[in-house]
């Protein structure tokens, strides 16, 4: 019996040791010309956070929006997060700012070029493959909850 508790004591470090898996989030509609996305929504500072931190894939046209409690010169980094990723930092209209490329494990700064009230992350390139660029606007932030409550 003394065998099953170490055993079972053991197992229980090593689950404690390994990071938690991000959870889905609430996911709602988006748009972007004819483009469609559905964006998992990071309203609350912990789920953004988080982010995408842990995750292995993420579907082709799915997406993480962070809403942000007002317009900033936010930034993103890529610590813990393993999938390649665009992001676009958005106006409060809607409107792209920048796009930025990250690369996956790396703690270089990607930040907004004006004041941002979002933040669009994607599968690196899908904005490039669909010729998205500064200046078109995200459709669907409206409906996004402006906090999300846990």
């Amino acid at each position: 019996m003394t065998k099953f508790y170490c055993l079972v004591a053991v197992l229980l470090e090593c689950l404690a040791a390994t990071p938690a898996r991000a959870d889905p989030l609430l996911t709602f509609p988006l748009k972007i010309a004819e483009h469609k996305l559905r964006a998992e929504v990071a309203g609350t500072p912990e789920d953004r956070q988080i982010g995408l931190m842990y995750r292995r894939t993420m579907a082709e046209n799915h997406a993480m929006v962070f809403v942000f409690d007002r317009p900033g010169l936010w930034g993103m980094w890529m610590r813990n997060t393993f999938i390649p990723l665009s992001v676009a930092f958005l106006a409060e209209d809607g409107r792209i700012l920048n796009i930025e490329d990250m690369e996956p494990e790396t703690e270089d700064s990607h930040s907004a070029r004006g004041p941002a009230k979002y933040a669009l992350e994607v599968n690196k390139g899908w904005f490039h493959k669909r010729k998205i660029k500064p200046g078109q606007r995200v459709e669907g932030l409206k409906a996004l909850p402006s906090r999300q409550s846990k």
